[in-house]
């Protein structure tokens, strides 16, 4: 953990975009606003897009309305005379127009470096969330405690609300709540976050990245210029080692959130309070409580996690104790995330559709026993040795639907084979109906009935927020011929 002894970037008034060539890569929730700001701040703004589909040319159209020029269909050839790319979050580093790019000496940044750089001298702070699960509602919960603290804030970057419109809306805020992706990290060279978290790192996205190596880096990069703390998960050792090597404002501290009894500079759980050691005066005797396990919703062991995480995000902005308990006790989860449906027969039945990889799943998993478990979909590559064998002891049986379901039935054999298996061979929407109705005939009053599939949804549905709709109708289906 270096001493970086500068800020960083500190606005856009180290790059004049009048009449430069900046290049958009990408329509869509990123490259239309993107396109937009550019063109305002006297760019000649050049769009390029692969896609060339009915909503691709509707953006298009009103974009050259303005005067922007739109390239539909071809996003491999670099433009004439670019001076800068502005690329949409998800585009892969090793596409053509960036290798031209990077040999032509042309920078590339993603839309969360474009709005770094537009701050005002005035602008809010950034307390930044990263990880493989949780970041969404970690940013959400840190949000509900800075305005329980009174502060002008928003829950911003990936999780849908556009940080451009944050920056440079006229709203002001004293303090922003981001979530950052491995993508939008690696495009956003310049970030530097008042403070920053990781919140843990299993291996997604090594399709995009490359390695797990490259990942972590990118993930990483969310502490470069931390000026007061970042914030890592002692359970996950590698979080910490981003800090280690990270290059952080002088004075900057790292700070450890775990689900035990904290040391010095931890926040953790003592006899079910959530206690701080970190941001206290004496802290190597000293503890202070901020908020009780049940203030946590839901107390599932990876949400008070992500609870502890919020926590000393917002104690290292100088939140008060009781913020944290209140802003705690009003958050409320988005759906799909280990929500309670309904209790049918003394059987609960919880939809966690968004645990789409092996590392949100066991987390959901670990917060039950027993379970009968709804698993399966598209793999992404994944293995479920580790997960299965973690989970084995919590399972009474195992619903299995989707493309994939054999690998996950594959690893049940190798570390659970006393655990019985539904094997559902049928990919239509349908089958999640046959799922819980299988799934009831395998559960025992006092049992979880759990989907947390572990795999993303798209062989069958729209998506994972679709499928955890098809659960919550087929269990209400289920409570009403009770």
């Amino acid at each position: 953990m270096g001493s970086s002894g500068s800020s960083g970037s500190s606005g856009f008034f180290d790059f004049d975009f009048q009449r430069k060539r900046v290049t958009v890569a990408g329509l869509g929730v990123s490259g239309v606003p993107a396109a937009r700001v550019l063109h305002g701040l006297g760019a000649y703004v050049t769009v390029v897009n692969d896609g060339d589909d009915e909503r691709a040319r509707a953006q298009a159209a009103e974009l050259e309305a303005l005067g922007v020029t739109v390239r539909l269909g071809d996003a491999e050839t670099l433009p004439e005379g670019t001076e800068l790319i502005v690329t949409a979050p998800g585009w892969k580093p090793d596409k053509p127009l960036f290798l031209a790019a990077a040999a032509a000496g042309v920078p590339v940044w993603g839309d969360v470096e474009l709005a770094w750089r537009l701050r005002g001298p005035d602008a809010a702070p950034w307390l930044a969330v990263t990880g493989t699960n949780g970041k969404t509602t970690t940013v959400q919960m840190l949000a509900s405690i800075l305005t329980a603290a009174g502060l002008r804030t928003a829950a911003v970057g990936n999780i849908g609300v556009s940080l451009l419109d944050a920056v440079l809306g006229e709203e002001k805020y004293d303090v922003l709540a981001v979530e950052l992706s491995s993508y939008q990290l690696h495009w956003a060279p310049s970030l530097r976050a008042h403070s920053a978290a990781v919140l843990n790192l299993a291996p997604d996205h090594l399709d995009w990245h490359g390695s797990m190596e490259a990942y972590a880096a990118d993930k990483g990069r969310v502490y470069e210029g931390n000026r007061v703390a970042c914030v890592y998960n002692v359970a996950d050792p590698r979080t910490e080692e981003l800090v280690r090597e990270a290059d952080v404002e002088e004075g900057c501290r790292a700070i450890g959130f775990t689900l035990g009894t904290p040391g010095p500079s931890q926040l953790g759980v003592v006899d079910g309070i959530l206690v701080d050691r970190a941001f206290v005066e004496n802290r190597h005797k000293n503890a202070q409580e901020l908020a009780e396990v049940s203030d946590v919703n839901p107390p599932a062991p990876h949400n008070i996690a992500n609870a502890l995480a919020a926590a000393a995000l917002a104690r290292a902005f100088g939140v008060p104790a009781t913020a944290v308990r209140d802003g705690l006790r009003a958050f409320t989860p988005d759906a799909h995330r280990i929500a309670h449906v309904a209790d049918v027969d003394g059987v609960a039945y919880v939809d966690d559709s968004k645990a789409t990889n092996t590392h949100a799943a066991e987390a959901s998993l670990a917060a039950y026993d027993p379970i009968v478990w709804i698993a399966g979909g598209l793999a992404k590559g994944a293995d479920f040795d580790e997960l299965v064998a973690r989970s084995a002891k919590r399972l009474r049986g195992v619903v299995l639907i989707g493309a994939d379901r054999a690998l996950i039935r594959d690893a049940l054999a190798r570390h659970a084979p006393e655990v019985p298996v539904v094997d559902l061979d049928r990919t239509d929407t349908g089958a999640m109906l046959q799922a819980v109705q299988e799934a009831k005939r395998l559960a025992r009053p006092g049992d979880t009935v759990l989907l947390a599939p572990a795999c993303a949804s798209m062989d069958m549905f729209t998506n994972y927020n679709r499928r955890g709709d098809a659960f919550a109708e087929a269990v209400r289906e289920l409570g009403a011929g009770a």
